[in-house]
């Protein structure tokens, strides 16, 4: 019986189960949405809404806690800086699972793990690329020996 215990242990010891779930949020964060079996989109769920609800609180301190856990300075910077803003005035909620189908192979029922609400992605010009690689060059001089 599982009375009283918390989390799935999907056929993996303790080690492989937290890489798994660091994977998967970091490439959640990163990319807005991943798809992946539903016990693991479900296992990653309240983990993934416990790490925003810390990068509200926008502190170096909350910084530290998140990147102790997932060990990658890009999703950290993003989930603090872009997420966090996102969701200020939501408490919970965070993610949505959409059922996408069962795998072919082996029948696995597969589904969209994605944020609610998605950070605006900005997009430069290529012509103002191309003048800060001017200015670049041009502001450096030789240096006369």
């Amino acid at each position: 019986m599982r009375h009283r215990v918390k989390g799935r242990k999907l056929s993996r010891d303790s080690a492989q189960r937290k890489a798994l779930f660091k994977s998967l949020i970091n490439n959640l964060v990163l990319h807005g949405e991943i798809k992946t079996t539903q016990t693991k989109a479900l296992a990653i769920r309240g983990l993934t809404d416990k790490l925003i609800t810390k990068g509200k609180k926008q502190t170096l301190h909350a910084r530290r806690l998140i990147l102790s856990f997932l060990q990658n300075k890009k999703a950290v910077n993003k989930i603090v800086d872009e997420l966090a803003p996102l969701f200020k005035d939501k408490k919970s909620g965070f993610t949505r699972v959409t059922k996408i189908g069962n795998r072919k192979g082996d029948d696995a029922l597969m589904v969209k793990i994605e944020l609610t609400r998605k950070p605006e992605k900005k997009k430069e010009d290529k012509k103002g690329k191309k003048e800060i690689k001017k200015e670049e060059k041009t502001s450096r001089t030789p240096v006369k020996k």
